[in-house]
């Protein structure tokens, strides 16, 4: 059997050890908890209107880049674009710095 004594110190313990860890965060106010639930579904629609305005704004990207790939893909184009043997001119290189 188990000493009276002993069972009250450790009840004793057990309440000391559960007022040090402090107020259990469930047991926070309802409207703390509405609160902070709104912040994150507005977060959310804030983040899904950017989210729509990054895929439109790609959408238009790929629109104008296959204009432009059509644009050059013409023919009155092709004498600038073809220039096979000739090496090709590296518009980033120093001029100074001259490769054999």
């Amino acid at each position: 059997m188990t000493n009276p004594c002993t069972s009250s110190f450790g009840l004793l313990l057990l309440l000391i050890g559960y007022t040090a860890a402090g107020p259990d965060p469930d047991l926070r106010l309802r409207t703390v908890r509405s609160s902070a639930c709104q912040e994150h579904t507005n977060l959310h629609n804030r983040l899904d209107v950017v989210e729509k305005k990054v895929e439109d704004t790609v959408e238009k990207l790929e629109v104008e880049l296959a204009t432009l790939l059509d644009v050059i893909e013409d023919p009155q184009w092709s004498p600038l674009l073809d220039h096979m043997g000739t090496p090709a001119e590296d518009i980033l290189e120093d001029p100074d710095h001259q490769t054999p």
